[in-house]
């Protein structure tokens, strides 16, 4: 017993330094784009514009528009870092006695009640389901995951609307900062391409002049390092941006993209891809807020995402499970109202599915139509007492869904 006691407190001694450097570790990959970017502001503005741009007027709008252009990447930058990502609230957890049950349940059909009783209790909004019909439900965490909620092993926590871990970032791509991670991967690219752009006539002149007294060695290596540099950049960056902008227009994720979510279709539970797409406008809506003047602008246009930002700051927590409408619309929970000006906060999504009711987990209903003429999103009235569950198909193009 004295030799477990004594080396209980070496254990813990020896893990605390490991877990420091891997954090310091994760940040190094931050530490190389924002070494890479200080470079580039030497090589571009002190080299290029100061050192060898005679032409007043030029040397003025290429430092207005670099300073500009990389503000803006820089801020993004700095809000997909340092933005909470958004966490599952605690009335998905389970309780001590309905954890106990399930733990002690001896077949999967005594767990499955469980979670299927807790949700009904809590009112819980959960459509999606596991290739088996299953909740989903995370034994790390100890609590059932919302729809497009995945557990993040990098954080250790259940993230709404995960979309991936970026090492760039040091942090998850998420409901919270999604947007912000567009912009950056859009503003980034702008920088590079501007960079490469206005360096490409010196670097030309670069080869063609061969005395050193007319840029000088030093310059002439940081026009030609920052051009490549910035060219190389833009090639990464043009596919990367490309691909997420196709998943804002058809409201994926990265990891629903190659696993899509599962619904109930047909009186099945099947993989749909599109399960949450709404039209491009919409869904672009979804991540960018309906105030145009802020869509670019790398702050929280959209009240939802407001209210998740509060959630995790713990300022808001009694009405967050409220399901979520359409835009200017109302929904209610157990006699609660409450307004909303986005499509989705975090925990709730509109689904491309109308009349949909198969349990009686919300209380209410919500009807989507989509009128094929002008392809527009409709809300429809609620419907708050139901007694069995209903379920239809709405046939749209080529692809059934559920309703």
């Amino acid at each position: 017993m004295s030799a477990t006691t004594t080396m209980a407190p070496k254990f813990s001694v020896l893990t605390t330094p490991c877990r420091l450097c891997f954090k310091a570790a994760k940040w190094l990959p931050v530490i190389f784009i924002v070494t890479v970017v200080v470079w580039s502001y030497y090589a571009y503005v002190i080299q290029l514009n100061i050192g060898t741009i005679a032409n007043i007027i030029e040397k003025c709008f290429y430092l207005i528009a670099y300073h500009v252009l990389l503000g803006l990447f820089l801020w993004a930058y700095w809000q997909t870092i340092f933005t909470d990502i958004g966490t599952v609230p605690k009335q998905f957890r389970l309780p001590p006695t309905e954890l106990d049950r399930y733990e002690s349940a001896e077949t999967e059909e005594v767990r499955r009640d469980v979670l299927e009783r807790f949700i009904q209790k809590q009112s819980l909004p959960v459509y999606n389901r596991t290739m088996t019909g299953d909740i989903r439900y995370c034994d790390k965490c100890v609590q059932i995951k919302p729809d497009r909620c995945h557990h993040c092993s990098v954080c250790g926590v259940c993230v709404l609307k995960l979309d991936h871990h970026c090492p760039w970032v040091n942090n998850c791509v998420a409901f919270t900062n999604y947007k912000f991670f567009i912009l950056f991967l859009g503003y980034a690219l702008l920088y590079c391409l501007f960079i490469g752009a206005t360096t490409l006539q010196y670097f030309i002149k670069f080869w063609k002049v061969r005395e050193k007294n007319e840029l000088g060695e030093e310059g002439k290596f940081h026009i030609l390092f920052v051009f490549f540099v910035s060219i190389m950049f833009a090639i990464s960056l043009v596919s990367l941006f490309g691909y997420h902008i196709f998943l804002v227009v058809k409201n994926r994720s990265t990891l629903e993209s190659f696993r899509a979510p599962i619904f109930r279709l047909n009186h099945a539970w099947l993989q749909d891809k599109d399960g949450f797409s709404l039209g491009a406008f919409n869904n672009f809506v979804e991540v960018f807020g309906d105030n145009k003047k802020l869509w670019f602008l790398p702050v929280a246009s959209r009240k939802c995402q407001r209210a998740a930002d509060a959630r995790v700051t713990g300022s808001s927590a009694e009405t967050q499970l409220t399901p979520h409408t359409c835009v200017g619309q109302a929904s209610a929970t157990s006699g609660r109202v409450r307004h909303h000006s986005g499509l989705g906060d975090g925990v709730t999504y509109p689904q491309r599915c109308v009349d949909e009711d198969t349990d009686d987990l919300l209380g209410a209903r919500q009807r989507w139509a989509e009128d094929e003429e002008e392809n527009e999103l409709v809300c429809t009235g609620y419907a708050n007492n139901h007694t069995h569950a209903l379920e239809e198909v709405v046939v749209q193009g080529n692809h059934t869904n559920p309703v």
